[in-house]
């Protein structure tokens, strides 16, 4: 869904404002003290819809709980700000939302619009937020029942789409529990201590829900304990050649599969070994050590090529293949609905093949802001000296091109 499509006209909003706070509609008089936390949880409960409304909820920033206008300024920081709420992964999965300012016939408001989630529950920073009427409170274990259960019936994404010949016996139990859990669930809700190991499976989306065991495609990927039996592209071929060009000289060759926290470890660690630093005990005192690369930006790259691939109806894998004057890493999959061909890796421009991927690649502790990794990329390799990765976008997969420092030097000549 693109964003712009959350656009409601003049006459619903003014609706909306009219009838006061509701189970989609909350006002805030301005962005100041605990403001944008409480309008974060707002966005998480409009997200989950405990109502089952479908429709969605929206935020009035500039009135005041009785529906006056508080006489703010909507200006572009402001709209910054909460346009980010989409992509801070405080709300995970990511939530879809517009941020845009209105000229109401009481005042000009900034409106945050969200969308119902199609992969409940969402939870801000690990507690899932609903609300019943105009009222917004934690999830009790019925309610985070009832949106699992929701879920089953929605047109999911495709990391949400159990495995029939999977069961429960194929996930790694202690991986769940000693690493994800307590990053994925805040720790007062953990501490509560009333479900089971099925029902926080199910509350993760881990399976398709505690009535049907069977792992989703994102149980798999997360906690699988022989991941590419069940998902066939679930695997990175690296390649090292010594030369240019493919057919020339393989001095190393690694394939890794494996869960997503499995293959990224191997990887990288890989790609560290490859990573060579030159040793300077000339220029100073100190021993000096640089990098072929700026190893960061090689870690930015490669997880979101991870995050973005399509693993549906193909075993093909992440291809890194490391030459003399550049890294290509190639994910297949092609752009996903608003990061089309054009836009494709632009500032702002961001959407999720794998919304739930994502979220358990932070859980996890592997991605830190989502929409930032290829922007902060670039500035790395820029200020090691490097051009900025270059990206081959078509229908059947994304390459990216880092080129060497000394290749860097020989384009400016």
């Amino acid at each position: 869904m693109n964003p712009d499509s959350l656009r409601l006209d003049d006459a619903e909003l003014e609706r909306l404002a009219a009838g006061g706070e509701s189970s989609r509609v909350e006002f805030k008089e301005r962005l100041e003290g605990d403001a944008l936390r409480r309008i974060e949880e707002a966005v998480c409960a409009f997200a989950n819809d405990l109502s089952g409304s479908g429709e969605p909820g929206v935020v009035f920033v500039g009135l005041r709980d009785n529906g006056t206008p508080a006489g703010i300024d909507v200006t572009d920081r402001l709209l910054r700000t909460l346009a980010d709420i989409r992509s801070n992964g405080n709300v995970l999965p990511p939530p879809m939302l517009l941020a845009e300012k209105r000229m109401l016939s009481v005042a000009e408001v900034a409106i945050v619009t969200v969308a119902p989630s199609d992969s409940p529950p969402a939870r801000y920073r690990g507690r899932i937020h609903v609300r019943n009427g105009p009222r917004r409170s934690i999830a009790t274990a019925q309610e985070e029942r009832v949106l699992n259960e929701r879920r089953r019936f929605t047109d999911r994404p495709f990391d949400l789409r159990p495995i029939s010949s999977a069961t429960i016996a194929d996930l790694h139990r202690r991986r769940f529990e000693d690493e994800y859990l307590p990053n994925a669930v805040a720790s007062d809700v953990l501490a509560a201590n009333d479900r089971s190991y099925e029902q926080r499976l199910a509350a993760t989306k881990m399976i398709a829900s505690t009535d049907d065991e069977r792992p989703t495609v994102l149980g798999l990927l997360a906690l699988g304990i022989s991941t590419r039996d069940f998902i066939g592209g679930a695997w990175v071929q690296f390649l090292r050649i010594a030369g240019h060009e493919i057919g020339e000289e393989i001095i190393d060759d690694v394939t890794v599969d494996g869960t997503v926290v499995d293959i990224i470890r191997q990887t990288e660690e890989t790609l560290y070994a490859h990573n060579r630093r030159a040793v300077d005990i000339v220029s100073s005192n100190l021993e000096r050590r640089t990098e072929v690369y700026p190893f960061a930006a090689l870690q930015q790259l490669f997880r979101n090529a991870l995050m973005h691939q399509n693993y549906e109806d193909t075993n093909a894998p992440v291809r890194v293949t490391w030459f003399d004057d550049r890294i290509e890493i190639q994910s297949p999959g092609g752009p996903y609905g608003h990061a089309a061909e054009g836009t494709f890796g632009h500032p702002g421009v961001v959407d999720y093949r794998n919304p739930n991927l994502s979220e358990a690649m932070k859980n996890f502790g592997y991605v830190q802001r989502f929409g930032a990794g290829i922007g902060t990329a670039q500035r790395l390799l820029r200020k090691a000296g490097h051009m900025e990765a270059k990206f081959d976008v078509n229908q059947t997969h994304v390459l990216v091109t880092i080129m060497s420092a000394e290749a860097t030097k020989g384009e400016g000549k």
